[in-house]
């Protein structure tokens, strides 16, 4: 059987995959373009995004600051940040019906709050631009044969002029790339959360507080919400510290971190504010009377964590007492023994070496015409919406250059 022939065909049904093959079809109407998705259905993951609204992307609109919250890809992506990037997305959905609205974390999702609406528009724009849409086609095998690229899928054979990668961590495509000559970096998990058995925080689920949180042993310390939970911590401080520190946390079972429930205040500030309420509440009993702004159930277990029961007045307390209780506000250890994947936030840190890519065009500096965007390369963000933004600025730019040849 004759092998089917395209100009250009995409292997990954997901959001880089998309928005390459329609920005690819608009730049070229005439090129002949395939999109090969393994499973039964496509975008599943922008389905389950952002709680099933899906987090487009972030307001931030400074290419230096949004390269910030990329763990791995900070550097690569400044470049392609200043030709695609959050106001570039903001424009391209609004221009094709869909406009975005932001959040007060700086989070943007679409105005009808369902991913539906990021799925049907790129349902609709494929149809419109005829670009062929194919699920149960997983790749087996990928070679270059006089320049142009020869896929078998379970299903069926192709030819193609140019292709892009953007399967995400597939470790099956992995395996095909690193065949083709690519270096490939192991995928860890990165955005997960703590498990934690702590007296402390045990009566605790749903409490939530700005922190500073550190790996001890580490020099990384992230900041931001932290959330009790049912199973130990969660919320932005969490999440990024465990994007941070994917690597260094991927053989750790077990691992403590520090928690500073105080990050404005020093802890000289923190040692006078207590002399002071030891002084001027004399009477008044610590356990009763929440200070420092924190949620009244931590504040009451961070009292008793330090060994001051409910019937102690502020004169009661000794030297030790209000020193373990500066600790316990500033830099409580708590044990960390297991981790648990993000809601349905499933990234990973790990993929093609970022030196083998061009990022002015996203093609392989391997191969010829093989182009690789999203998480299928070595980058990956915190939680937020910038995954989502690498996805989009790869598969733009990825088929700009795709398409230049046949571009009218």
């Amino acid at each position: 059987m004759e092998p089917l022939s395209y100009d250009i065909i995409i292997i990954g049904g997901g959001a880089a995959g998309f928005f390459a093959a329609i920005n690819a079809a608009e730049i070229a109407p005439e090129a002949k373009i395939c999109l090969l998705e393994r499973g039964k259905e496509v975008l599943t993951k922008v389905r389950v995004s952002g709680g099933g609204r899906c987090n487009v992307t972030h307001a931030e609109f400074l290419p230096k600051e949004l390269t910030r919250n990329y763990p791995r890809g900070e550097k690569e992506l400044r470049g392609p940040f200043h030709s695609f990037m959050t106001g570039d997305t903001i424009e391209w959905f609004e221009k094709r019906g869909v406009p975005l609205k932001i959040e007060e974390d700086g989070r943007m999702f679409p105005e009808s709050n369902s991913s539906e609406t990021i799925i049907d528009l790129f349902l609709e724009e494929s149809k419109r631009l005829k670009i062929d849409v194919l699920t149960k086609q997983a790749v087996q095998s990928l070679k270059q044969n006089n320049e142009l690229w020869e896929l078998s899928t379970s299903q069926e054979n192709f030819t193609a002029e140019k292709v892009l990668v953007a399967t995400g961590s597939n470790s099956k495509m992995w395996e095909l790339l690193k065949e083709l000559g690519h270096t490939i970096v192991p995928g860890v998990p990165s955005l997960f959360t703590f498990k934690i058995t702590d007296q402390r925080i045990k009566d605790l689920p749903g409490v939530a507080t700005n922190a500073v949180v550190r790996l001890k042993g580490e020099k990384l310390e992230t900041s931001g919400p932290l959330l009790i939970t049912h199973w130990g911590m969660s919320g932005p401080a969490i999440l990024k510290l465990s994007a941070w520190g994917a690597r260094e946390l991927s053989d750790r079972k077990n691992f403590e971190i520090e928690v500073n429930w105080l990050p404005k205040l020093s802890s000289e500030e923190i040692v006078e504010e207590l002399q002071r309420l030891k002084k001027e509440n004399a009477k008044q009993h610590p356990q009763k009377y929440t200070q420092f702004d924190l949620p009244k159930r931590l504040w009451q277990s961070l009292v008793h964590a330090s060994g001051i029961g409910a019937e102690v007045r502020w004169a009661d307390l000794n030297k030790q007492q209000l020193e373990e209780l500066t600790i316990q506000l500033t830099s409580g250890i708590f044990q960390v023994h297991g981790k648990s994947t993000f809601k349905e936030e499933f990234v990973t840190a790990g993929g093609v070496e970022l030196k083998e890519v061009n990022f002015k065009t996203f093609e392989s500096k391997i191969c010829k015409n093989l182009f690789l965007a999203g998480e299928v390369l070595n980058i990956d963000a915190i939680t937020g919406g910038f995954n989502f933004q690498n996805a989009w600025t790869g598969g733009f730019l990825a088929a700009r250059a795709m398409s230049s040849d046949s571009a009218v």
